[in-house]
């Protein structure tokens, strides 16, 4: 008869004996293993994880096809085989920059012992013209994180390795600019002009264009030939370029040092909890400021404040209710906001903000909140992280602009 092993219990001299009685923590362990979901199998996860990251690859492909040739998946003219094939052209560096970011927080979360998903890739797509094919992806962190540094190691991961994949993109696509023929094949009618297409195409300042951060400005300057840059309006029809700035836009939001982004975790890791979540709720208030910034003015219309004065009053009591204390203060924090507003738009008339953070406000309040939690250990991060955290706050205001979509 073998012995029982020092992990093993002994056994019941008789089957009907009673069994000895579990200790607390043994009962406790037991109760949430019973009623515990258990977490299916390992190969449906990883099937999961791969089919998400497939469809957002077709997703972005089509949507690149559609940039580069400005035709629509749906409806005439239509796609052809071979450039879907192009769209490649942009998705997999697109792609690429996402999932090194993701994957930068990932393993460094499994350094640290904290267990965390691989990336959830987020497809979008509608079939017509203006869709980038996703959402973007995120990792889901399963264990509690314990320490400041840990909070800050785990954020900045993220971000520097996807901006390190960025950079390199956006110089491969200033060195490897098409002649302007390029472009004409896109737009037959550009040919008679030119080089100088776009002081007749774009004379009545339209169009839509992604807004050049600084960064890219200065990549631009280095690397670009200038006699074959495009028109900022032209952008779309450059993926790599267009993966590029897509990168840089994407890493700027998640560095906005706000709550329990990225570039929260950053700048809570730097000044601890107290300081920073009175700061992110100043900086959240401002964010909201700029952008509902010259939605209303003295001159508008009657029709304008009936029907959409109660509603951004309404936005704005919801979103600033998390970030102070009482119902009361946030009453009046809204109609502080709403007067200074006006008061912009008396003294600087034609000023505008920018609507589309709004819906990103509303996010961060009421999903991922403005404020972030301590950690059990609050212990200063070393001075070799300090300098890392204050030089990823300077890439972000390097990749950031307030608008970062502009009408030409």
């Amino acid at each position: 008869m073998p012995f029982p092993t020092e992990n093993t219990p002994p056994l019941l001299p008789f089957p009907d004996a009673p069994a000895p009685p579990l200790s607390p923590a043994e009962d406790l362990e037991a109760a949430f293993t019973r009623y515990e979901k258990p977490e299916p199998p390992r190969w449906r996860r990883y099937l999961l994880h791969l089919g998400l990251f497939l469809i957002t690859l077709a997703t972005t492909t089509l949507a690149g096809a559609e940039w580069m040739t400005g035709k629509f998946t749906f409806g005439a003219p239509g796609l052809a085989a071979a450039e879907v094939q192009q769209g490649l052209w942009f998705s997999l560096p697109f792609l690429g920059v996402l999932a090194v970011h993701e994957f930068g927080h990932y393993f460094t979360a499994r350094h640290n012992g904290v267990r965390a998903t691989l990336p959830f890739f987020i497809p979008f797509f509608t079939g017509y013209f203006n869709t980038i094919g996703t959402f973007g992806a995120v990792i889901r962190i399963k264990d509690r994180i314990f320490s400041r540094r840990e909070f800050f190691d785990i954020g900045l991961a993220g971000p520097l390795a996807g901006f390190l994949v960025a950079v390199p993109v956006l110089v491969y696509g200033f060195t490897h600019l098409p002649p302007l023929d390029y472009l004409f094949q896109v737009h037959p009618d550009y040919r008679q002009y030119g080089a100088d297409y776009a002081q007749y195409v774009y004379r009545d300042g339209q169009g839509m264009a992604l807004a050049q951060p600084l960064l890219y400005q200065g990549l631009e300057y280095l690397f670009a030939d200038p006699t074959r840059l495009p028109h900022p309006n032209e952008l779309m029809h450059y993926p790599v370029l267009m993966a590029g700035a897509l990168a840089l836009f994407f890493t700027a939001l998640n560095l906005l040092p706000i709550g329990q982004l990225d570039g929260g975790h950053i700048l809570y890791g730097l000044l601890g909890a107290r300081r920073f979540n009175r700061l992110s709720a100043g900086l959240f208030v401002a964010f909201i400021f700029y952008a509902g910034l010259g939605l209303f003015s003295l001159q508008s219309d009657k029709q304008q404040w009936l029907y959409w004065g109660l509603p951004y009053f309404a936005y704005l009591f919801l979103v600033l209710r998390r970030a102070v204390p009482t119902p009361r203060r946030a009453l009046f924090l809204s109609l502080g906001i709403w007067a200074a507003q006006l008061a912009c738009t008396v003294a600087w008339p034609g000023i505008f903000g920018n609507p589309g953070w709004l819906v990103f406000g509303l996010i961060l309040s009421r999903v991922m909140g403005i404020f972030h939690p301590a950690a059990p250990d609050e212990s200063p991060i070393s001075t070799r992280r300090k300098v890392l955290g204050w030089l990823m706050l300077a890439i972000f205001v390097l990749c950031f602009t307030p608008s970062p979509f502009r009408f030409m």
